[in-house]
This record gives C-alpha cells, sequence and structure tokens, in this order.
C-alpha cells in the first residue's frame, strides 16, 4: 500500500476540524449531484450515487445534506446545478507523481489554482498517469477483531489485494468492477466497511524517509486538497509508517 495511501487513512480516522469539514461536506455534495445528474437520484440503481451517498454518511454528513444535494441534481430543488469533471498530471517535490481529481463549473480558475500550487512547491504539471491503475478500496475496521479472520475472509470474497496500514484497520483492494460484489460479499460476513471507493493506486512509489522531504510532500499534497474544486488527489510517494505518524501534527 502507498504512502499515500497510508496517509489519507491517518487522516479519515483523525477527523477533520470544523472548518475543514465543512469544506469536505461540500465536495461530498458535489460528488452526489454528480453523480445523480449522470445516473439518476436512486442510490440503489445508481451505483456512483450510491457509492457517493456512503461516503458522504461515512465522514457524519447530515441526511438532510445528502437529500438537498440529490434533490439539487434531479431538479426537485430550486438551484440545481451542474459540474465539470477534470484531471489533472504533474510531478510535485521530490519527483513525487501526482493525479488531481477535480469538479469546477470554471475549468480557467480551476487550472491556475492547481498549476499555481505545483510551480510554488517546486513542481510541474505534466503525464503521470501511466504510474497509476485504478482500483477500489475498502476500508474495514477491526473493532478488537483477528486481522488474519478479515484478511481470509476478503481473500474469500475475491479481493485482489489486502494490506494492514496501522494496528487499527485492513485496506482490502479488488478490481474495479469487483468493488461493490466484494464489499457486499464482506458486509454480509459482518464485516462492514468504513470507506468503499474507487481510486488511482500508483504502481511504482518514491520512496521518502527524511523528514524535511516528507514534510515538503504532504504539505504539496494538502495545499491541493484544500482547494475547493478538488475532489481527490491520488500520489505515489511512500513515507515510513512511523515517520508518517510524527509529521502528521506538523503538517497544516
Amino acid at each position: 500500500m502507498s504512502g499515500h495511501s497510508k496517509w489519507s487513512t491517518i487522516k479519515r480516522q483523525k477527523g477533520a476540524n470544523d472548518a475543514r469539514r465543512g469544506a469536505l461536506f461540500t465536495k461530498l455534495a458535489r460528488e452526489i449531484i454528480t453523480a445523480a445528474r449522470q445516473g439518476g437520484g436512486d442510490p440503489d440503481a445508481n451505483y456512483r450515487l450510491r457509492m457517493a451517498v456512503d461516503k458522504a454518511r461515512a465522514n457524519s454528513m447530515p441526511a438532510e445534506n445528502i437529500k438537498r444535494a440529490i434533490e439539487r441534481a434531479t431538479g426537485a430543488g430550486a438551484d440545481a446545478e451542474q459540474y465539470e469533471e477534470v484531471t489533472y498530471e504533474g510531478i510535485g517535490p521530490a519527483s513525487v507523481a501526482v493525479i488531481v481529481a477535480a469538479m469546477t463549473d470554471n475549468r480557467n480558475r480551476t487550472a491556475s489554482e492547481v498549476r499555481s500550487i505545483f510551480t510554488r512547491h517546486g513542481g510541474t504539471l505534466s503525464t503521470v498517469a501511466w504510474q497509476f491503475e485504478q482500483r477500489g478500496v475498502i476500508t474495514l475496521p477491526l473493532n478488537g477483531r483477528d486481522p488474519d479472520e478479515i484478511t481470509l475472509a476478503a481473500i474469500d470474497a475475491g479481493a485482489a489485494d489486502v494490506a494492514a496500514p496501522d494496528a487499527g484497520s485492513i485496506i482490502v483492494t479488488t478490481e474495479p468492477a469487483d468493488l461493490e460484489a466484494v464489499r457486499r460479499t464482506l458486509a454480509e460476513s459482518g464485516y462492514e466497511a468504513e470507506a468503499a471507493e474507487l481510486s488511482m493506486e500508483p504502481t511504482t512509489t518514491v520512496e521518502i524517509d527524511d523528514e524535511k522531504t516528507a514534510k515538503a510532500v504532504l504539505q504539496f499534497v494538502e495545499r491541493l486538497e484544500d482547494l475547493d474544486d478538488v475532489q481527490e488527489v491520488y500520489a505515489n510517494f511512500d513515507i515510513p509508517g512511523e515517520l508518517m505518524e510524527q509529521l502528521e501534527e506538523q503538517v497544516v
């Protein structure tokens, strides 16, 4: 599992402050709106919407906010919105490859903001998608259960890989088309997912083991994640878990 995935897990467990939670709800609402506009407002019939709603619930987004976002997308609300999905690729500090997935109502504004952050951190926009592949990623909390037991259940359910980034969770990787089937099978076996989503996982990683470089990379990634239009940032850095945890309080 890549260092970026470890960092995402740490942030999810740590939670967000009120200001960042508000920004997160805005991003989650955009994903719900886009999914509902493309495939309809019924999560049972629209898999992308179901994933977006599940992610919103996992991040404690109020049910009324979720309902309102679906209504805005399907025309039941007065302020229907539409966002364009755009992707940016580039090289950041320490030659880390980065993919930025955004949803925007102003492509020029978003491109300018993303490019500015790359430039300020000594990076550049360039093609790096060949260093990633799309995978399904399921996060399962251990809750005191035997990790070997969950690992075997995940393998039996059709997982491609299983990893334990920390003592509190198991990360299950699947083929993109198998994500929902694996998640559902695990749930039926009593293993409810904390998160289940499609992700761009690196096929090669950049090892970073010194504090100064690691901090620069994490700050760069967080600056991108803090942009209003950015939904997800995928990166191929690999920072040892011990160093990652030392840095988590320092990166703001």
